[in-house]
C-alpha cells in the first residue's frame, strides 16, 4: 500500500490524458471525475481504472477529442451524442446541458449514446447542488449481472445517483448500484486475494458463490436484493438500462461493449457506444429554495437522530463518503501495490512518472 496526495495524483493522471490526446480542458475534466472516485471512497471506479481507458484508447474504442453535441431537442428534454468520448468527459458536459434546461423551464433531462464508462454516478448528479436543483444520474455497463432466475449475462450493475440539496445540514446523495456490489469490489477482492460475501455473484451453473474470480470464469453478479428480492434489484437495473440506451440510441442488454479493451465489442451492435441518463430539476420550479432546504434539513435531522441499534448510528446516503473525501483530502489516498505498478506501467509509456 503507498499513500499519495490528491494533488500529485491529479497532476499524474491529467498527465496521461493529455498524452492519449485529450484538450487540455478535457483532460482537466477527466481526470477531476475520475477522482472524485477515489476521493469518496468509492476506490473502484477511480485511478485503478485508467489503464483500462488507456488500453480502450490503444484498441482504437475511445476518441479522446470527441465533438459532444445535441442531436435532438425540447425545452426540457435532449439527446446527446458522445462522439465515443471518454465518458468522464461526455457525462459532465451531458449534465451540464440537463441544468441549463432546468435553469429555463424548471427540469431537464438528457439522454447520452455513444459514451464510454463515467466514472461514478454520483459525480454528475452532485454537479446540480450548486444550482439550488436535485440531480438524478444513471448508466448501463457491460453484461455482468443475470436477472434473475437466469444463467445469462444480460444486465450491468447500472447505477442510479440522486443528489438533493440541503441548508445547513450537508446534502443528501444517494449513489448505488443495482447489484448486491459492483463489479470493482470484486477486481479489489482478486487483488487483495480474498472471497467475496455471499450474495455478491454466481458460478457458471448459476449457484452462489464467494470465490472473487466467479465471473470472470462464466458466473454472473447479482441483482440487488438477495435471494428473495433481486427481482427488485433486476427493475431498477432494467429502468437504468432502458432509460440510457434504449431511449438515446445507445446499445443495451447484451449489446453493451465491455470496459475491458481484451474483449471485442458484440459484432451485431443494436446502437452506439454506451447510454447514460441525466436530470436536473430546479428545486424552486416545486417550493421556494429556502423553504425546501430548510424541510430537507428537519428530514435529516431526524433521521439522523432516529434511535439506532447498538454500537450504530442512522447515517443519510452521502455521510460516509463526505467524511471519506475529507479525510483523503487530508491525509492523502491508498493505492494498492497493484494499482500503483499499473500506473507506474503506463505512465512509462508516456514519459510521465508516478
Amino acid at each position: 500500500m503507498t499513500t499519495f496526495s490528491y494533488n500529485h495524483l491529479f497532476t499524474f493522471t491529467e498527465a496521461v490524458f493529455k498524452s492519449i490526446g485529450c484538450p487540455d480542458d478535457d483532460a482537466t475534466l477527466a481526470t477531476e471525475t475520475l477522482l472524485s472516485a477515489d476521493l469518496r471512497g468509492v476506490d473502484s471506479h477511480g485511478v485503478a481504472r485508467l489503464v483500462g481507458y488507456v488500453r480502450l484508447w490503444e484498441a482504437g474504442r475511445i476518441n479522446p477529442a470527441p465533438r459532444v453535441g445535441v442531436t435532438y431537442e425540447t425545452p426540457s428534454t435532449a439527446v446527446v451524442d458522445g462522439d465515443g468520448g471518454l465518458g468522464l468527459v461526455v457525462g459532465p458536459k451531458a449534465m451540464q446541458v440537463a441544468i441549463e434546461k432546468a435553469r429555463q423551464v424548471g427540469t431537464g433531462w438528457v439522454s447520452v449514446r455513444n459514451s464510454n464508462h463515467f466514472g461514478i454516478a454520483g459525480y454528475h448528479a452532485m454537479k446540480a447542488l450548486a444550482h439550488n436543483m436535485i440531480g438524478m444520474a444513471m448508466t448501463n455497463a457491460s453484461p455482468l449481472v443475470a436477472p434473475t432466475y437466469s444463467l445469462d449475462r444480460l444486465l450491468g450493475t447500472n447505477p442510479i445517483a440522486v443528489a438533493v440539496p440541503a441548508g445547513e445540514q450537508p446534502d443528501f446523495v444517494l449513489d448505488m448500484a443495482t447489484t448486491t456490489a459492483a463489479n470493482g469490489k470484486l477486481e479489489i477482492a482478486q487483488r487483495k486475494n480474498i472471497p467475496i460475501p455471499e450474495g455478491w455473484a454466481q458460478d457458471a451453473a448459476g449457484v452462489g458463490s464467494t470465490d472473487p474470480n466467479a465471473v470472470k470464469n462464466g458466473g454472473a453478479l447479482l441483482p440487488l436484493g438477495g435471494a428473495t428480492g433481486s427481482h427488485k434489484g433486476y427493475g431498477l437495473g432494467a429502468v437504468v438500462d432502458i432509460f440510457s440506451a434504449v431511449l438515446s440510441g445507445a446499445n443495451y442488454g447484451p449489446w453493451v461493449p465491455p470496459f475491458v479493451a481484451f474483449l471485442q465489442p458484440p459484432a451485431d451492435p443494436v446502437g452506439q457506444g454506451i447510454g447514460h441518463f441525466f436530470g436536473a430539476m430546479r428545486v424552486d420550479a416545486f417550493r421556494p429554495a429556502d423553504e425546501f432546504k430548510a424541510h430537507m434539513d428537519n428530514w435529516i435531522t431526524t433521521f439522523r437522530n432516529a434511535r439506532a441499534t447498538e454500537g450504530q448510528h442512522v447515517l443519510i446516503p452521502g455521510d460516509p463518503e463526505r467524511e471519506t473525501s475529507a479525510k483523503r483530502l487530508l491525509e492523502g489516498i491508498d493505492l494498492l501495490d497493484p494499482v500503483v505498478r499499473d500506473l507506474e506501467t503506463v505512465g512509462a509509456k508516456f514519459g510521465v512518472k508516478l
